[in-house]
């Protein structure tokens, strides 16, 4: 069964669920179900790559699994281990028993001692899953070249088990900060989405969306005084998710205009370091 029938059916089953696209998000997150090839969705830090996953989860009725990537991640703890200590268990149970080390081998090496991680769980899973590799720039060059080998053919070899093929393939999401550049290889295999900040009217739909409650004056407010601060040279930009949280804390604060005032008592909801809100309180010249 396709994943979506359509950019017009991604649109609309992604709006159904909170997430809004344009057509060049609902065109690529189409193909990328129809051609079941991965999806690379690179952008700055809060515009909706991670979100985008789960709302095709959501809209689809797949389950997720994520790889959250980090500096060190290993093959362990992304594709499969075994459990040793279980293993040592065994091995101790059948020490005093007319056992062979051959049939206490074959033994210990099933699945009943496989502990699977995300890439493997997502390979193995019957139902319709979306399997989300987050922040691949964040992973060494050792896992991006296994991430090669799963995503090319949807298989995982296992010394003691075989091959491993995947009975439905995920839909597979990688999203990337741009950290880092990528290789050309895990590029080829992917199809590309560069998702930046929407501009002033999507994110006042984005916010109404999420937050109906928001005057749309206020909401008018809000947008613009977050554009102004995208434009400061600051360390960590207001992201898509900072401006709903923003607006849930107007709205509980019951506040009506955001003005000056309003904006320098909540400023911690979208800026996170001390010298952006020394910056943003200068220049937008909060404090007379």
């Amino acid at each position: 069964m396709p994943w979506f029938s359509s950019p017009d059916d991604v649109a609309a089953r992604l709006s159904a669920t909170g997430y809004l696209t344009d057509p060049a998000t609902a065109t690529t997150a189409y193909l990328a179900g129809a051609l079941e090839k991965p999806l690379l969705v690179e952008g700055p830090a809060g515009v909706g790559k991670t979100e985008l996953a789960k709302a095709v989860a959501r809209a689809t009725g797949a389950d997720l699994v994520r790889l959250q990537c980090y500096e060190g991640l290993d093959e362990a703890r992304a594709l499969y281990e075994w459990n040793y200590k279980k293993q040592l268990l065994r091995i101790q149970a059948s020490q005093g028993h007319d056992t062979s080390w051959a049939e206490t081998h074959d033994d210990i090496f099933t699945d009943e001692f496989l502990l699977t991680r995300p890439l493997l769980t997502a390979i193995r899973r019957d139902e319709p899953t979306v399997l989300l590799i987050d922040e691949v720039d964040k992973t060494d060059v050792e896992v991006e070249g296994l991430l090669l080998e799963v995503l090319s053919d949807f298989q995982v070899t296992i010394p003691e088990l075989g091959t491993v093929t995947a009975v439905r393939r995920p839909f597979v999401v990688l999203t990337s900060n741009a950290s880092r550049e990528l290789s050309e290889a895990l590029k080829r295999r992917c199809l590309y989405l560069h998702l930046d900040y929407p501009d002033a009217e999507r994110e006042r739909e984005i916010v109404l969306s999420q937050v109906p409650e928001l005057e749309a004056l206020v909401a008018e407010q809000l947008v613009a005084t977050v554009g102004r601060l995208r434009d400061l040279e600051l360390k960590k930009a207001p992201s898509i998710a900072e401006s709903v949280d923003w607006a849930r804390t107007l709205v509980a604060l019951e506040i009506r205009e955001l003005d000056d005032k309003a904006v320098d008592d909540t400023l911690g909801v979208v800026l996170k370091h001390a010298s952006d809100q020394e910056r943003a309180v200068r220049e937008l010249r909060l404090r007379k």
